[in-house]
Parts: structure tokens; sequence; C-alpha cells
């Protein structure tokens, strides 16, 4: 039993974690990475789960943190707990950018850097179309199959391209609007009853 549960009867939706689908953690996960959460699956098999947060961008510019690119007027953001220390990113511009694997609803994993850092210098790409984050999410196989059985996230599939345009802050509520009014309260919660 999560924290959520202590508070209120839990009901879960029957959607199956998937690449190109979307994490919404419950209200009262009070984790630093994962509190009031929106997790891009990007793979999703037996040998586990991997994603990027979408929704906690770092106070810093992109380029006070990340150097060797030209200006960019992007954030970066805390794509999770695992390799914080590379940098990873999810764009819209797969038809452009080499080597980029696509995740599903125009938006792409990945792909050849130089071409990013040409189109950063040629003003050809924008936050909207990129989005960039140090770390990344993982699950070992099962593990995230358990947290679901907790509670501890609901799946959606209400990924599009248009996600990139979304404020991060209110991300997470606009997400869970459209899974009806079983979840209408979550945002109601404190995101932290201790405070309540």
């Amino acid at each position: 039993m999560n924290s959520f549960d202590k508070f209120v009867k839990v009901s879960t939706n029957n959607l199956r974690p998937a690449k190109g689908r979307l994490l919404l953690s419950e209200p009262l996960m009070g984790d630093f990475f994962f509190g009031r959460a929106v997790v891009l699956l990007a793979e999703h098999n037996d040998e586990g789960s991997f994603g990027l947060v979408l929704n906690k961008p770092l106070l810093q510019k992109f380029n006070s943190i990340v150097k060797d690119f030209p200006d960019f007027d992007g954030r970066l953001f805390l794509g999770g707990p695992v390799e914080t220390n590379n940098l990873f990113f999810i764009h819209t511009v797969g038809d452009i950018i080499e080597g980029s694997i696509e995740i599903g609803s125009g938006i792409y994993w990945g792909g050849d850097i130089e071409i990013i850092k040409e189109m950063m210098l040629l003003k050809s790409i924008t936050p909207n179309d990129i989005r960039f984050s140090i770390g990344y999410s993982g699950w070992s196989p099962d593990q995230l199959q358990a947290e679901l059985k907790r509670n501890s996230w609901l799946v959606s599939k209400g990924l599009n391209k248009d996600i990139l345009k979304i404020d991060p802050k209110k991300m997470w509520e606009k997400l869970l609007a459209p899974l009806g009014d079983e979840y209408s309260y979550w945002p109601n919660f404190p995101p932290d009853p201790g405070l309540n």
C-alpha cells in the first residue's frame, strides 16, 4: 500500500505500459524525481522500461549548464535519477535529424547531435521542437509492473507532438483531465499531506 491508498480508495486504469505511453504519478508520491511527474516511456519490454520525466525543468538555462553548444533559448529538464551526468533528448523533427528513433505520435528519441547543434546555430529549432534532459528514468524487468500494482502510476496514451508545448507546471494536471471524473480530485490533494 502506498501513501495515497491511506487517504482514499484508489482505482487504477487498465492500460498497460508501452513505448510511447505516458506515466502519471499518483498525487501523493513524495519522491523528488517522480512527485506529480509525467514520464514518457521510450521503451518497455521484457528487459525493463526507460523514459524521460517531461515536467521537471531546472531553474538554469540550457547553456548555463550544457557547454560546447550554440546559444539555445530552451530549458534543461531533469529526466530521472539514472545517469544524471548524461544529456538525453526528445524532439519532433525526426524527419530532419538522422539516427532518430520514433517513440510515437511524432515524438522522437535521440539522433545526430551535430545536426542538432547546426540547427541551433541557424535558429531553425526551438524549445517547442526539442527537449533536453539530464538523466533518465529506468525500471528493471517487472519493477514498473509492481509499481503499477501498488497504484503508484496511471498509464495514459495521450501522447502527441504538442506535448512539448504544454507548460511543465500544468502538464500533470492537464494530462489527468481526459482520464475522467475518477481522477478529477487528484489535483486537490496537497503534494505533501503532512503539511495539510
